[in-house]
């Protein structure tokens, strides 16, 4: 398989980006940062209502808790594919 590397890559990069990427949108272990994007839209959509199991509920709960191992394996595992799906486009393109 050629893009098993870029899969590896992409989905490893994933990772180790996610919880950069959650606490910069504001979901940290501490709740959601006021200010911060995620209280932007905390505000707007969700008012003072969060639904158990939405992706607001799923990622407040990822930035205060930690994403897990199989939510790392979730997010490697799409961005792996992802990224080798990309991969072999740009070669056939090419």
């Amino acid at each position: 398989m050629p893009y098993a590397g870029v899969a590896v890559a992409t989905g490893t990069a994933a990772v180790l980006a996610a919880p950069v990427v959650l606490s910069a949108a504001g979901f940290t272990t501490a709740g959601v940062a006021a200010g911060s994007a995620a209280a932007s839209i905390q505000s707007a959509v969700y008012g003072g209502y969060v639904a158990s199991g939405s992706a607001f509920a799923l990622a407040q709960s990822a930035g205060a808790a930690g994403i897990g191992a199989a939510g790392n394996a979730a997010i490697g595992g799409i961005f792996g594919g992802i990224g080798a799906s990309g991969a072999g486009i740009f070669v056939c393109l090419n």
